[in-house]
């Protein structure tokens, strides 16, 4: 079992890890590209469909232009979950895009020292954000755990692979 000090300083390598999002687009995610761009006027670093949910990632200095056309995108399509998230390239920095909307309490690392897993918990103040983190019936936290698991590459490479879950937090 490692210490306090050293699980601290192994979060803290983890959580500053720089990453990247893959980008490998389907024939649909081109389509959703070129729409957004066209009604947004941005151009989304990347698109990746999970099921229902859509996901444009974004450069910081886009962000909050696009995220002003948000309804206009959820209308037009009603069938989807349209997501806007930022791109980032620090973990700890990218599951936060992933939560914009709750308030996130805490972020913490645990690692099953016996299977090697690591989970990044996210901690909320309520079952009501948390409710909104993980979405009906748990597919928005489904979702985010498959692009993490299918398109999140740790530029270290050392075989990292994170699962993100939300909790609450007892004061």
């Amino acid at each position: 079992m490692l210490s306090t000090v050293s699980n601290s300083f192994l979060n803290n390598l983890l959580f500053y890890q720089k990453i990247t999002v893959k980008k490998i687009f389907s024939n649909e995610e081109l389509l959703l590209y070129h729409f957004f761009h066209e009604i947004t006027e941005n151009t989304p670093q990347n698109v990746i469909i999970v099921k229902e949910f859509v996901f444009f990632f974004l450069k910081n200095e886009d962000y909050f232009k696009a995220k002003a056309k948000l309804p206009y995108l959820r209308k037009k399509f009603q069938h989807r979950k349209i997501v806007i998230v930022r791109e980032e390239d620090v973990l700890v920095n990218l599951v936060y895009g992933f939560f914009p909307d709750p308030y996130i309490h805490t972020v913490r690392i645990e690692r099953n020292i016996y299977t090697g897993k690591t989970k990044i918990m996210v901690g909320f103040l309520s079952y009501e954000e948390r409710g909104i983190a993980i979405g009906c019936k748990g597919n928005y936290i489904k979702a985010v755990n498959e692009i993490f698991e299918r398109y999140v590459v740790f530029v270290n490479n050392d075989g990292n692979q994170v699962k993100i879950k939300c909790d609450v937090v007892k004061m």
